[in-house]
């Protein structure tokens, strides 16, 4: 089974950074799509950030310019740079994986957002 542990989380100050990491075993990391969902209370889950095996990478419209997705094949660790934290990024943010056709998430990690 894929396991997926986020870490990295906690309480910052808006304008402030994180970096947040999930550390991966099982699976096939390096051929699989790896991303970063998130959810607030009373809000949906949303995809933040996803990188593709070959390197590409997406983000949601609201946190382009200061999020940054990225991948240690190495080691099996995907991370999120987080820079000019807003409010409105507090939330939990999973780690997700997907490969064919399969999606595993991690159990998450807090991101909570002063101002």
């Amino acid at each position: 089974q894929v396991q997926l542990v986020e870490s990295g989380g906690g309480l910052v100050q808006a304008g402030g950074s994180l970096r947040l990491s999930c550390a991966a075993s099982g699976g096939f990391f390096s051929s699989a799509s790896m991303g970063w969902d998130r959810q607030a209370p009373g809000k949906q889950r949303e995809l933040v950030a996803a990188s593709t095996s070959s390197g590409s990478t997406n983000y949601a419209d609201a946190v382009k310019g200061r999020f940054t997705i990225s991948r240690d094949n190495a080691n099996n660790t995907l991370y999120l740079q987080m820079n000019s934290l807003k409010l409105e990024d507090a939330a939990v943010y999973y780690c997700t994986y997907r490969r064919n056709g399969l999606v595993y998430w991690g159990q998450g990690t807090q991101v909570t957002v002063s101002s």
